[in-house]
């Protein structure tokens, strides 16, 4: 089977300053197309695209190190309709200057505000409705070039009122302005003068609708056997690997790393697997065929099959044999992506330099796939590998026969 064409998944990521001209913060920008969503759910789709691409598609520690990153948000988010699928840990949430600010908005945020996520208002524009909020707030956002200046006085004493509170001056494309945000001690800094947003692009595979589906009503159950959560995410390799990512995200500060997805799927937590299955399923407009998948998912199911022959664990064979099929589908190498997982050391060290017992795994399954000599024992658990693959292909094809081929 050859190579498949991949797709790119973008970020853009602008960065925030401090007085002093240090990197303190990012925002995160929506950087694709639109030609197949609706013109109502665009906000939508945008916010959940650049949620999903920096925590799935790249890892949040790839987009921005441990610095925070301001997230757009629009109403659905704010008021608990679309759960928000990550921790506040790493994230300022921006309220966009369109979201109508009424009780339900404001029960929203007073929500997530004592769940602990910090909260920007972003383009603040005085008698907006969005002043009710300023309690609420850690960041204000003031647009410095198309902003109404003439009001900065009022409106910065009423900021000044609510302790902690910064302010972001936004939009600075010249040192006038640069001056205007010195000149009323505004805390941090963003815009073209400072710098202009960088576009970040990695190849990726998507996770099959059916997976999405079947995962997101998979988890409806209250009682659900966690084994069933993760036969489903193991049988769509683009879906593992999205949730080692976001694990990966998780595990910051965590003594312990994984050896399998079932670990992933336990250190992350079922209620946010259901948040980021069900942002999936909402980001869902394009996606690539499934058989892509194929090659990667065999080779994680052959060393899953060879694990018990060296003496290894089979969880975390099939772990790296997904990571190394992944990483060639992608173009890139399995040490490059273990660097990017909360992998135990076996596992990475494996990926990294093919020792230990699940570097003898891979390496047969390497000889195998080159047709070296006293490889051909091997067979058999191919075969299986591959059926077992096939067949799950095979599924997802007869319960949605309209999916692309």
């Amino acid at each position: 089977m050859g190579i498949p064409v991949m797709d790119a998944v973008h970020v853009g990521r602008q960065p925030i300053f401090d007085a002093q001209g240090v990197v303190v913060a990012f925002e995160l920008l929506f950087r694709g197309r639109m030609d197949s969503v609706a013109s109502g759910r665009q906000d939508t789709y945008a916010t959940s695209t650049v949620m999903i691409n920096a925590f799935t598609e790249f890892g949040i520690a790839e987009v921005a190190g441990n610095r925070p990153c301001f997230i757009n948000l629009t109403r659905e988010f704010l008021t608990g309709r679309l759960p928000l699928p990550f921790g506040p840990e790493q994230v300022v949430l921006e309220v966009l200057e369109t979201v109508t600010v009424d009780d339900e908005v404001i029960e929203g945020i007073t929500a997530l505000a004592a769940a602990g996520y910090k909260i920007a208002l972003d383009d603040f524009v005085w008698g907006s409705g969005h002043e009710q909020l300023l309690g609420l707030a850690s960041y204000v956002k003031l647009d410095l070039l198309d902003g109404d200046l003439s009001r900065l006085d009022e409106i910065v004493a009423a900021c000044r009122q609510h302790p902690g509170l910064q302010l972001v001056a936004e939009r600075l494309e010249t040192a006038e302005q640069v001056a205007i945000a010195d000149r009323y001690g505004m805390e941090l800094r963003q815009g073209y003068w400072l710098s202009r947003p960088q576009v970040l692009s990695t190849p990726s595979l998507s996770p099959s609708r059916l997976r999405r589906l079947e995962l997101v009503a998979a988890l409806m159950s209250p009682d659900v056997p966690l084994e069933k959560i993760t036969s489903i995410i193991v049988s769509d390799p683009a879906l593992a690997l999205r949730v080692l990512r976001v694990s990966n995200s998780v595990a910051a500060g965590v003594v312990s790393r994984i050896s399998s997805v079932r670990q992933a799927v336990m250190l992350v937590g079922l209620t946010r697997i259901r948040r980021w299955a069900t942002l999936m399923v909402v980001d869902d407009v394009a996606e690539a065929p499934e058989e892509q998948l194929l090659t990667a998912l065999t080779q994680a199911r052959l060393c899953e099959n060879l694990a018990a022959r060296f003496g290894a664990d089979q969880g975390a064979a099939f772990v790296a044999g997904l990571v190394t099929g992944m990483a060639r589908l992608m173009g890139s190498t399995p040490s490059a992506m273990a660097e990017q997982l909360p992998l135990t050391s076996d596992v990475a060290d494996a990926l990294t330099n093919g020792t230990g017992r699940l570097g003898q795994v891979l390496n047969a399954v390497s000889a195998y796939e080159a047709g070296e000599a006293g490889s051909a024992d091997l067979a058999v658990p191919a075969l299986d590998a591959m059926r077992w693959s096939t067949r799950t292909l095979t599924a997802a094809h007869r319960f949605n026969p309209q999916r692309p081929r």
